[in-house]
């Protein structure tokens, strides 16, 4: 297999999925290997971030590559006037992956038509992050136990919430209905409303958000309200804590309903919600490990037989 870029989770079929959430129940059995040996990956975070970040570096490290990059770009060349075109084209001479992370929307799909190294999308604006979407849906099939014909619950910043916006895509093959709970000011964009329409995704709409509405979720997706989206502070005010998921509100969900989120929370899930068998972000989290690790490989043109028969395991 050659190497590739990952940008979208839109460019995977329903197949390479399947395929690529075979490969991270291999990592999650046996993390630790030097399938990497002698490879270098750069993470290249123009953004801050902690899970994502941390997981890609634990995730190379684990598989014995290297790491180098930075989380600060005021570290970088970038406050000198770098175009993002040179930094890339720079550490593609160091690197044989690049990890990136940018604010601006469509910044890791013009670094991959240049770059000659792959690149994979940590996160590009409000777009798109595939490799969240990819340990989303590997939650989701180790919870439920497939990924078909699904209620999932999508609630709070669906306008700017990448997370909802790759999930949404990646759903396309498995026939789910979702519900998006949002405030009008951080609704579903039209343009992910015509996409369910173009791909017979079935959506309901709702404003509130209580036990009767979620009562017949399978998975709850919470979001972050993202104060870094907005520019007009008193907005943000306005929305910020409007949904808040608590204890209270889990005593009548279905017994396999599992709450995700991609995390950092602020307000969003109560704490005493922690403690509940359903909360699973934690778990969640812990998940994107192996589903990086996946993705690394796969980039690198690592096959899924390659792992299978993979004998660098460290015990």
């Amino acid at each position: 297999m050659e190497s590739h870029s990952l940008v979208t989770i839109a460019d995977l079929s329903r197949e390479k999925i399947t395929y690529m959430i075979e490969m991270a129940q291999e990592f999650e059995k046996h993390p630790n290997r030097e399938v990497l040996k002698g490879k270098v990956v750069a993470t290249l975070f123009f953004e801050p971030s902690t899970r994502t970040r941390l997981s890609f570096e634990t995730a190379a490290n684990r598989l014995g590559a290297r790491v180098i990059g930075f989380t600060d770009p005021k570290v970088t060349s970038s406050t000198k006037g770098e175009t993002l075109k040179d930094t890339t084209m720079m550490v593609s001479n160091y690197a044989d992956v690049i990890v990136m992370r940018h604010y601006l929307e469509g910044a890791a799909r013009y670094a991959s038509e240049i770059a000659p190294v792959p690149i994979v999308n940590a996160g590009d604006g409000a777009n798109q992050h595939p490799s969240q979407t990819m340990l989303d849906l590997y939650s989701i099939y180790k919870t439920q136990g497939t990924l078909e014909n699904l209620n999932i619950y999508l609630v709070g910043d669906l306008k700017y919430g990448r997370t909802v916006h790759s999930l949404i895509m990646a759903m396309r093959h498995f026939s789910p209905t979702f519900h998006f709970i949002a405030p009008k000011e951080l609704a579903m964009p039209d343009e992910y409303k015509i996409y369910c329409k173009q791909n017979h995704i079935k959506y309901i709409e709702h404003t509130d958000f209580n036990e009767k509405e979620i009562i017949d979720a399978d998975i709850i997706y919470m979001t972050r309200v993202q104060k870094e989206r907005f520019s007009d502070l008193m907005e943000y005010e306005q929305v910020k804590n409007v949904y808040i998921l608590r204890n209270d509100m889990l005593k009548n969900a279905r017994q396999n309903m599992k709450i995700l989120h991609p995390l950092p929370r602020v307000n969003e899930i109560a704490y005493d919600v922690d403690d509940n068998p359903h909360a699973y972000y934690f778990e969640q989290a812990r998940n994107g490990l192996y589903a990086r690790q996946a993705i690394i490989c796969d980039v690198l043109g690592i096959t899924l037989d390659d792992i299978k028969k993979d004998n660098t395991l460290i015990k």
